[in-house]
C-alpha cells in the first residue's frame, strides 16, 4: 500500500502502518526490518529489530493533538533524570509525516521484574513533588479527549455513539461538582501499571499523553478501578495505597473518576475499531456491560 494512500484522519491498519514505519525509519537512516507491533490500541508501537528504538504512531486525532505535550514532558522529565522513557537523540521531534504524527524514543529493556503498584506509589509520589512543571502544559480535560475520540469512531452503531454522548454530558457535570481533596498540580494522566517499564535500574514511567495541570485524585484513580473492574491476578491497589498514602475510594468523589475511567477504557480505541479487529470482541463486551450499568462484570486487557 502506498504511503499516499493513508486516511490522515485515522484509519491506521497493520498494512499501512507498515508503510509508515518504512518511510520513518529511511527518512530518519534506521533499519525497518524485522520490527515488531508491540501495541496497537490508541496508539501503535514498534519495536525495531537492528537498534534500540521505538517507534510510537499516533493513531487518533487526540493522540496527535497531544504529540508536542508528549515531547515537551518527556525533555522536561530527562532533565530531572527522573525514570522515565527517554527521546531518541537527534533531529527535532515530533516528527510529521505523510498527515501522521510519529515519535522516536530508546528502547528500555525490560529486564527486571514486574513492576507493580509499591513501583508507581514512588514514581508517582516523585512525580508529584517534582517543581516548576513545564510551561504550557494544559489543564486536565478528560472529556476533550473523549469527545475527539467520538468525532471518528470505526463502525460505532449510532445508538451506542449517542449513549456515549450522554456519559460524557453527565459525567462532565458530576466532574463539576467534585471537590478535590489533594491539591492539584502535575499529573501523568493514566498512571496505571501498563505504563511501566522494568528496566535494568528500576521501573520507567512512559505514556505521557495524559499528562495535565489537575487533580492527584486522577492519578490514583487507574490502578482502583482496575482492581474493580479488569482481571487482574494481581491486586496493584494495596500496594499503591500502602506506598502513596491515600486510599481513593474513600473519598467520596471516587465513583465520579471510575465512572470517567471505565467511559475512556471503552472509548480509547474508537478510532482504531475496524483498523485494528483482534480488538472488537472485548469492546463490545466493555461497550455492553458499561452501557447496562453493570460494575461487577470483569473485563480483559486489549490485547
Amino acid at each position: 500500500m502506498s504511503i499516499a494512500t493513508i486516511d490522515p484522519s485515522g484509519g491506521l491498519t497493520r498494512d499501512n502502518l507498515r508503510s509508515l514505519l518504512v518511510a520513518v525509519c529511511a527518512e530518519r537512516g534506521l533499519d525497518p526490518d524485522g520490527a515488531e507491533l508491540i501495541k496497537f490500541t490508541n496508539n501503535a508501537v514498534f519495536r525495531l529489530r537492528a537498534s534500540p528504538v521505538v517507534v510510537r504512531i499516533a493513531g487518533s486525532t487526540a493522540a496527535r493533538d497531544r504529540a508536542e505535550t508528549v515531547v515537551k514532558v518527556a525533555r522536561w522529565l530527562a532533565t530531572h533524570d527522573f525514570p522515565a522513557v527517554r527521546l531518541l537523540a537527534g533531529p527535532e521531534q515530533p516528527i510529521r509525516l505523510h498527515g501522521q504524527v510519529i515519535t522516536l524514543w530508546e528502547h528500555v529493556p525490560e529486564t527486571g521484574a514486574r513492576p507493580g503498584g509499591a513501583e508507581l506509589a514512588v514514581l508517582l509520589q516523585r512525580l508529584h513533588a517534582l517543581p516548576r512543571p513545564p510551561a504550557g502544559l494544559p489543564n486536565w480535560r478528560p472529556m476533550e479527549e473523549v469527545r475527539q475520540r467520538l468525532a471518528e469512531p470505526e463502525e460505532l452503531d449510532a445508538g451506542d455513539h449517542a449513549f456515549l454522548l450522554g456519559e460524557c454530558d453527565e459525567i462532565e457535570e458530576q466532574l463539576a461538582r467534585l471537590r478535590f481533596a489533594l491539591p492539584p498540580g502535575l499529573i501523568h494522566g493514566d498512571a496505571f501499571v501498563g505504563n511501566l517499564i522494568a528496566g535494568p535500574r528500576g521501573a520507567v514511567l512512559c505514556d505521557f499523553d495524559g499528562t495535565a495541570i489537575g487533580p492527584r485524585e486522577w492519578d490514583l484513580a487507574p490502578v482502583a478501578v482496575g482492581r474493580l473492574r479488569l482481571d487482574y491476578a494481581i491486586d496493584d491497589h494495596a500496594m499503591l495505597v500502602k506506598h502513596y498514602g491515600v486510599d481513593v475510594t474513600e473519598w467520596d468523589g471516587f465513583p465520579a473518576l471510575r465512572r470517567l475511567r471505565e467511559l475512556k477504557l471503552v472509548t480509547s480505541v474508537l478510532p482504531i475499531l475496524r483498523s485494528n479487529p483482534g480488538i472488537r470482541a472485548q469492546w463490545e463486551h466493555r461497550m455492553r456491560t458499561f452501557r447496562a450499568r453493570d460494575l461487577t462484570t470483569r473485563w480483559q486487557p486489549y490485547r
